[in-house]
């Protein structure tokens, strides 16, 4: 006698037709979502995901900055990827088959260790000479267009511009001549103004503890500690408005230590100090760098010149 197949009822059919329009219906809102998810994004996250969370590549150093960050991550995951694969193969391969199974007993595989070995001390060898070789060019210690004197003081920012354009290009030492200048209170983020195309060096002062210079867009950022003068310097290649922040906790208003950057054409920029020059911000005598001259203690909000509180 052969064997019979059972007809599908008309009835279950239509009830496996029912059953499975809330599963598409389910499907086709999520990708609505996802997409609705995706184009809600703003062209600085839609990049950011394209880069790997990079906030962006302003400056004729950053792709090195850049590519060092991307790569190290692909070689992360493909190691990573390996990794994953081995383990699930031997889970796979060498899985017990019956309860009474007892697998080889190996003590040692020579070989095998050697290995795991040495290709951990030759993956940070390669790490340690692509990051000193990036290191290296964007601490590029060679003569810049201008000099700027950066001061971070708890909890805002002094950004000394030359009037001569030229600035003191050595950081152990502290230019006495003319200098305008920008200094950020509680109420009011400073600005910091910077020519496209023009190499400019940051030296950085801080007149009471640690504090951090950091310009994500740049992808750059540098400690500033009392004492010493730390530097770095950047050639800004992409006109517009940045954000910056200072990326060391440094005490109670840590988080207002904001200010804006804003790349401008080299006419551009020496109309601005020459306006800070005419507005009367500017010292004959050098830097305005912190200490008694901050007017940023973040005492009295209401008040530009910061009034005890």
């Amino acid at each position: 006698m052969g064997l019979q197949l059972h007809r599908r009822s008309g009835a279950g059919t239509a009830r496996g037709a029912a059953a499975g329009k809330p599963r598409r219906a389910a499907l086709a809102a999520s990708l609505g979502l996802a997409l609705l998810v995706l184009t809600g994004c703003s062209e600085e996250s839609q990049y950011q995901l394209r880069h790997l969370g990079l906030p962006g590549q302003a400056t004729e150093e950053a792709p090195y900055i850049a590519d060092l960050w991307i790569w190290a991550w692909v070689a992360a995951l493909a190691t990573g990827f390996v990794v994953w694969g081995l383990i699930l193969w031997v889970v796979v391969r060498f899985r017990r088959r019956s309860a009474d199974e007892v697998p080889v007993q190996t003590r040692y595989n020579l070989p095998l260790e050697i290995f795991y070995t040495i290709a951990p001390v030759m993956m940070v060898i390669v790490f340690f000479f692509h990051t000193v070789s990036v290191q290296n060019t964007v601490l590029d210690d060679s003569e810049p267009d201008m000099t700027l004197e950066i001061v971070g003081q708890q909890w805002s920012w002094t950004f000394n511009h030359p009037t001569d354009g030229v600035g003191d290009t050595d950081p152990e030492t502290v230019d006495e001549g003319e200098y305008a200048y920008v200094v950020g209170t509680a109420s009011q983020l400073p600005t910091l103004v910077l020519p496209q195309g023009e190499t400019v060096r940051f030296n950085l002062h801080s007149p009471d503890v640690v504090h951090n210079f950091w310009i994500p867009g740049f992808l750059m950022k540098m400690d500033v500690v009392p004492g010493r003068t730390n530097s770095f310097q950047v050639t800004p290649t992409e006109l517009g408005v940045f954000k910056g922040k200072c990326a060391e906790l440094c005490g109670t208003y840590h988080s207002r230590m904001l200010f804006n950057v804003e790349v401008v054409s080299p006419e551009d920029y020496d109309a601005y100090v020459e306006s800070l020059v005419e507005a009367g911000d500017v010292s004959d005598d050098g830097p305005i760098l912190g200490g008694t001259e901050a007017r940023t203690s973040l005492r009295n909000f209401d008040d530009p010149n910061g009034g005890d509180e």
